[in-house]
């Protein structure tokens, strides 16, 4: 049995964007994952009432 794999709500955005980005691009599952981090960035700093 495999033991549960605890991930923060954080790393399953990054994984969510990390698979849009890989889906619907040439992009290497790393280079998503490092533009997924850089636009997370930019998205936590609109204010939330702009979102």
């Amino acid at each position: 049995m495999k033991t549960p794999i605890h991930l923060s709500a954080y790393e399953r955005r990054v994984a969510l964007v990390q698979e849009t980005l890989s889906a619907n691009s040439e992009l290497t599952r790393k280079n998503a994952r490092v533009l997924a981090v850089r636009v997370l960035d930019a998205l936590d700093r609109i204010p939330e009432k702009v979102r």
